[in-house]
Formats: C-alpha cells, sequence, structure tokens
C-alpha cells in the first residue's frame, strides 16, 4: 500500500528551495535516479522545477531501501535539511543545494510510462495528446501553461486598474451569422430547436453597452467550427472588450497600454507606443497580406509602369487585363536560391493561383529568365527599378492584382525563413485601419460583407454604400503581431435608420433581420451611446509570448486537425436513449450506406 501524508505537509516547492540549513518538506514527481551504491540520488520535480534528495551512510537503512525502491514518476514527499551540493549546477536555480532526506513517503506508484518524460522529446505529437496528462508534466508545456495564467492574471489587472467590469455572458445563445459554422446544441424542452455556442459575445456585449455598463470585459471562451490550423482551435479564449463614448483612437490606445503592460511585466520587453499604423491597402501594396510580418523587409515593389511597353506577354498581357507585374528584391538571395531553389518557389507560386514567376538571379553574372524578351537598356531598368545589386534574387509576378499580391506575400515569407532574416526577439506590433467594408466573390460575382454587419462605415464612405461597394471603408482595424492577427475591432452601428439600410445593402429582407437581429434592432430603439471594442486572442498572444509553434503548445488540452481529442477521444457516439429525448436520429453518411 502506498504511505500517506499524515504528519506532513509541505512547506516549499522543489524549485524554490534555496536556503541552507533550513528544514522543508516537498513533494513532486520522480525525475531521474542516480544510485551509486552508498549515495542514492533522487532529483524531485513540480511545477517550479527540481530539487536533488540525498541519502548516504547517514541515512536510515529503511529509508534508504525505500529509495532504492523509487522509479521515474513516483509522486513522493520528503522531509529533510537543506544542504551545499558538493557538486554544483550553475543551470539550476537549486543547482548548489540538496535535502538531506529524513522522512520519505511514497504516495503513489507510476507503471513505465510510454515516453520518457523530458524536456526535450521527439516522441510524436499524436502519442504525447494521447497521454496528454504526462505530456503536461514536462517542464516546457508547463512554462508556457503557467505563462497563459499569468497572462490572464495581467489582463484582468489592467483592464479593472482602468475602469472595465468583468461581466459574463451566456454560453448557450441564438444562433446567429458570425462567419464560421456554430457548434449546436439541441434542446430537450423545446423540440426541434437549437442553441448556439457563441463565436464571440459580439450581440452581448453591444447590449450591455446600450444597458449602460460603459466598459466591458471578459474572458470569454469562444466556439467557431471551421477547419483547424497552427493558430486556430475550435474553442478559444478571447480577450474580449466593449466602451462607450469612445472613438477608435480610444480603444485602440487602452489596448495599446495593455500591450505595453503585458510584455513588460511578463517579458521584461518594452514596447514603444503609440504602434505603428498602416492602413489595409497600403499593408496589401507592400507586403501582399493584411497581417504583415514587418521584422524584415522584402517588400513587394510595383513594376508596372516600368515594363508597360515591354514585348514580354507575359507582362503585357496582365496589364491589358487590368492586372499588374510586381517584385519582390530578395537582398543577398542568389546564392541560397539556386535555379532549382527557384522552381520550388514557382511550384509554390502555382499552388496559390498564380501562373508562375519570372526571376532575375544575379550571382557572379546576372541571369534572367525572359532576357530574350528584353531590349536594351530593360533589364537595367528593371533592376535600378527594385534596387537589384549583385547577390540578390528578384521574383516578379504578372497577373491580377490580388493574386499577385498573395501570391508575392507567400513567397516574402518563405524567402524571409529560409534566408533566416527573421528576428526571434523583436515584436512588430502594427494597427491594419481602414479595413474594406465589403469583399467581392468573384465566384458569384458579387459584394458580401467583410465583418459582421453591426460595423460602421467610415462616415465619408456612406455616399458609396449602393452605388460603390469597393471603395466603402470600415471603421475597423486588426491588431497584428510579427506577422499574426491578434484582434479584430471596430466601432459599431447605433443610428436604427443607418442599420437598416446596411442589412438592406447585405441584400437582407426585414423577416431575416427580424429573425436573427430582431432583439438587437429593437434594442437601438431604445437609444445608444456610442461604442466599438474588441476581440483579442488570449491563446495567440500566448502562443507567440511562449515563442511557441501552435496554439496546442499553449492550450491544456487541444483539439487535432480534425477537431477531435485524442485524449478522451470526443467527439463520441452516445446511446439512443439520449437521442430519443432530444428527439435527434442519427442518419448514416451515403458512403457508409453503400458500403
Amino acid at each position: 500500500m502506498a504511505d500517506t501524508m499524515k504528519g506532513l505537509k509541505r512547506t516549499d516547492y522543489c524549485g524554490d528551495v534555496t536556503e541552507i540549513g533550513k528544514e522543508v518538506v516537498v513533494g513532486g514527481f520522480v525525475d531521474r535516479i542516480r544510485n551509486k551504491g552508498g549515495v542514492i540520488f533522487i532529483v524531485l520535480r513540480d511545477r517550479t522545477g527540481v530539487v536533488q534528495l540525498l541519502f548516504n551512510d547517514e541515512t536510515e537503512k529503511e529509508l534508504f531501501d525505500k529509495a532504492a525502491s523509487c522509479r521515474s514518476e513516483y509522486v513522493l514527499m520528503a522531509k529533510g535539511v537543506v544542504r551545499e551540493r558538493e557538486s554544483k549546477n550553475d543551470k539550476l536555480k537549486t543547482g548548489h543545494i540538496e535535502v538531506f532526506v529524513t522522512d520519505l513517503r511514497v504516495l503513489s506508484k507510476a507503471q513505465t510510462t510510454p515516453f520518457e518524460i523530458t524536456s526535450e522529446t521527439k516522441v510524436n505529437e499524436e502519442l504525447r495528446l494521447k497521454y496528454r496528462y504526462l505530456d503536461l508534466r514536462r517542464a516546457p508545456l508547463q512554462q508556457n501553461i503557467i505563462m497563459r495564467h499569468r497572462l490572464a492574471k495581467v489582463t484582468r489587472e489592467y483592464f479593472y486598474e482602468n475602469g472595465f467590469l468583468e461581466i459574463e455572458t451566456p454560453m448557450m445563445m441564438k444562433s446567429t451569422p458570425e462567419g464560421a459554422r456554430d457548434y449546436l446544441i439541441p434542446s430537450r424542452v423545446h423540440p426541434g430547436k437549437f442553441y448556439a455556442l457563441p463565436q464571440s459575445p459580439q450581440i452581448y456585449k453591444q447590449l450591455l453597452m446600450i444597458a449602460g455598463y460603459d466598459r466591458y470585459i471578459q474572458l470569454a471562451r469562444c466556439f467557431r467550427d471551421e477547419d483547424l490550423r497552427a493558430d486556430r482551435q475550435p474553442e478559444f479564449t478571447q480577450i474580449d472588450l466593449e466602451m462607450s463614448f469612445v472613438d477608435a483612437e480610444d480603444i485602440q490606445e487602452c489596448v495599446e497600454g495593455f500591450v505595453q503592460r503585458a510584455f513588460k511585466e511578463l517579458m521584461d520587453v518594452d514596447i514603444p507606443t503609440p504602434l505603428p499604423r498602416l492602413t489595409f491597402a497600403d499593408a496589401m501594396n507592400r507586403y501582399g497580406s493584411d497581417k504583415p510580418d514587418t521584422r524584415f523587409g522584402f517588400e513587394i515593389q510595383d513594376i508596372t509602369e516600368n515594363v508597360r511597353d515591354m514585348e514580354f506577354a507575359v507582362f503585357r498581357n496582365a496589364i491589358e487585363d487590368g492586372g499588374s507585374v510586381r517584385a519582390v528584391n530578395v537582398k543577398n538571395g542568389a546564392a541560397t536560391y539556386t535555379r532549382k531553389e527557384i522552381d520550388k518557389l514557382i511550384d509554390h507560386a502555382k499552388g496559390i493561383g498564380a501562373k508562375g514567376l519570372a526571376y532575375i538571379r544575379w550571382a557572379d553574372e546576372p541571369s534572367c529568365s525572359f532576357k530574350k524578351f528584353l531590349k536594351d537598356g530593360e533589364f537595367e531598368a528593371i533592376c535600378s527599378a527594385v534596387g537589384a545589386e549583385k547577390g540578390d534574387l528578384v521574383l516578379i509576378c504578372a497577373d491580377k492584382t490580388k493574386t499577385v499580391l498573395s501570391t508575392l506575400g507567400a513567397i516574402r515569407l518563405i524567402c524571409g525563413k529560409r534566408l533566416d532574416v527573421i528576428p526571434d526577439n523583436t515584436y512588430n506590433f502594427l494597427w491594419i485601419t481602414e479595413m474594406p467594408f465589403f469583399e467581392h466573390d468573384d465566384e458569384n460575382d458579387t459584394w458580401v460583407a467583410a465583418h459582421h454587419p453591426f460595423t460602421m462605415p467610415m462616415e465619408e464612405c456612406l455616399e458609396y454604400l449602393d452605388s460603390d461597394p469597393a471603395n466603402v471603408r470600415a471603421k475597423a482595424w486588426d491588431l497584428v503581431l510579427n506577422g499574426t492577427e491578434l484582434s479584430s475591432g471596430s466601432m459599431r452601428i447605433t443610428d436604427f435608420e443607418l442599420q437598416q439600410k446596411m442589412f438592406e445593402a447585405l441584400g437582407m429582407t426585414d423577416d431575416e433581420i427580424q429573425a436573427k437581429f430582431g432583439f438587437l434592432v429593437d434594442a437601438y430603439r431604445y437609444a445608444s451611446p456610442p461604442h466599438g471594442g474588441m476581440g483579442i486572442g488570449l491563446d495567440r498572444l500566448a502562443m507567440i509570448m511562449c515563442r511557441a509553434d501552435s496554439l496546442k503548445d499553449v492550450t491544456a488540452f487541444p483539439k487535432v486537425q480534425n477537431a477531435s481529442e485524442l485524449m478522451s477521444e470526443c467527439p463520441s457516439s452516445v446511446d439512443d436513449e439520449s437521442l430519443d429525448v432530444l428527439g435527434i436520429t442519427v442518419v448514416k453518411p451515403v458512403d457508409e450506406e453503400n458500403s
């Protein structure tokens, strides 16, 4: 039988034991054991770090034998006196001391784990996620989870100090269109009807402003049924905020203060404010992305006018079709990018949707993929336009401007990573402003809303709502960090007539408006202060602060690509009785019926 804790009470965490001569009681998992015959060292681990336990010829035989019986991952409590270590380890906070044990309790024994619990591991992710509770014992993950906790703490403290009220909004709500698919919950007492898990607390926080609560904050759980990627999970936490009697600059200034506080307090990094700003149009033209990584150069340059009169059909046809010709000068890229490597970039560009890439590779001698189409002086003119010199690689795309920008934006990032010019310890925050209000749906040749329908258009664009949707800009903005979108925000429509006009511009009928948003529309009839807000991705911010590669590294129990959790094997089937109560019948997919 396992020992009990009776008579022992933990006095210190393992990583905090430093005072020589102090009697301490510590508890944790056995990290590793060294048995040298007459001396046994047990390294005990908890969430704060490790401490070395010592058993030697001064130790009672029964206690020594118990220590010898311990194995990795056993749970122990130990009482003893802190001594100075003979062999010190300067890499550890506790590397100069050890605990000479006078009482040892084996509280729980562990069978051999499916993988070794070490800081560095090459074990495949699927196995680690299946045994996530073991993976979470590893120091790097524990540090990430603790950092996420500290970030949440700083968040609450900052917004509390700035007059925000933390108010919980419902986890079961009405299904409303917000851009992604809802997770739906069937109602037992309302057969055939469903609740939705919130994609965000958007409507409720606007209602709180109408109700007069002025400044709202919530670390809100949000749910979106969409395809997963490294920076996306089906459930996530959002630092959700809304403010009344403010404009966009007030909200951005408040968030800048939060960013500055969090990075200084948690990482001792100074973030200068105000944060730089780029309009959406400038971001796309310079970086080919609405969430640009500005830590390095390789900016996109428009060379349409420089090549307009050239005989190269690829350029000429793109321009005649209303497109453009643009280039990225990959400084010092010629040595790294051989012809074979350039071919890989061309294949990648084609995968994005471009027809290909033209290039100039200036190694010892300049080579040009379209040289035979050039007249005297035209090659030099292109190099001059993009600032190309010996050692550079110039990549050129000619197509519809939308395709050109997205292609070169992606190629720019690939080259930046390949040449290792993106600094690790730099944090480039950026506001993207003047977002487009509508997006063009090329497949259906129509304009659709780029934001939720309560986003305020810029006043100077109101006249274009019906006549020129491409020129309508929103009072909306994004917060970007190192190429990752952290947050979206906007001012909200509070004028009832303008809101009605916006619904109509989006093609909604009166019946649809009433069915989907009737309660909110009615609320605005009773007056509302001007307000706006944001939702900052706490998980994404933690991921960057921890320098992690994926949201899974800062989420205790994450989902994988197909939105399942490998440890608990959810989602799972439920019994027929539970389905009958809800009036639900599960229909097999057609391919299963035919198999």
